[in-house]
């Protein structure tokens, strides 16, 4: 029996029940996904104990950046096991499209990145004291939104390495220069203008302007508003762009 190419609402469920089962007997990556975003955003603010401004300025945006760089990377680790022991093909043969196992995914790990960026968020804000003009929960939401572009991210590029440490390869190419390029930095009005033009295609870049945007306006924001949607565009994109390419089984 050949995958089906309609996504099915019971299919995507089904698929992400079985991954949110399968991640809790792992530990070890729970783990990662969900505290060390924590602990990266606790030791950040005692690493600049003396210049709580200068946690003020950094931390916002990288409550946004350590949620993407662990989803990509626990994601694209995660899904490749499943295509190169077999599962991923098993799979397949069953009426089970590319479409439902992708989302399937897309909405376990988004489940975990609900609890990661609730967490992260509640630890910055109310326990590290992160001043914030704007609204917490408009920084939970681009945590999340953050996160689940990590996701995407992680599912599209697992279809292009053959081993788990082809996928942590990945991790210089796909996220490094954004991170380089985002404005954490140097804001990117004052880069060369060859990287500034780089940088106003690269989502991460929208990243960190809606978290810089909560951070010092009260308000919703034209700004706000066009930085998280072309983050959630990106992770939808990116999504059906897995979903396209996605490999049964590594050759």
């Amino acid at each position: 029996m050949t995958a089906t190419s309609a996504l099915s609402p019971s299919r995507t469920t089904a698929t992400a029940a079985r991954v949110l089962r399968q991640l809790r007997h792992d530990p070890r990556t729970i783990a990662l996904m969900i505290l060390v975003p924590c602990v990266m955003l606790f030791l950040l603010r005692y690493v600049f104990d003396g210049s709580a401004r200068t946690f003020d300025t950094i931390g916002a945006s990288l409550l946004g950046i350590f949620p993407l760089i662990t989803m990509f990377l626990v994601t694209s680790i995660a899904t490749l096991r499943e295509r190169t022991s077999g599962t991923l093909e098993r799979l397949l043969a069953m009426p089970l499209g590319k479409g439902d196992l992708i989302a399937g995914y897309a909405l376990a790990f988004g489940a975990v990145a609900v609890v990661q960026s609730a967490l992260a968020t509640g630890l910055a804000v109310w326990l590290l004291d992160l001043d914030v003009t704007g609204s917490p929960w408009l920084l939970l939401l681009v945590a999340l939104l953050d996160a689940l572009l990590g996701t995407a991210l992680g599912l599209f590029v697992s279809a292009f390495a053959a081993s788990e440490f082809q996928a942590v390869q990945f991790m210089p190419a796909v996220i490094f220069p954004q991170l380089l390029l985002c404005g954490l930095f140097a804001p990117r009005d004052t880069m060369h203008p060859a990287l500034e033009a780089i940088s106003d295609v690269l989502p991460m870049s929208y990243a960190v302007d809606g978290m810089n945007e909560v951070l010092h306006h009260a308000d919703l924001t034209t700004a706000f508003l066009r930085d998280i949607t072309v983050v959630a565009g990106c992770a939808l994109l990116v999504l059906i762009l897995g979903a396209a390419t996605l490999k049964r089984r590594t050759p």
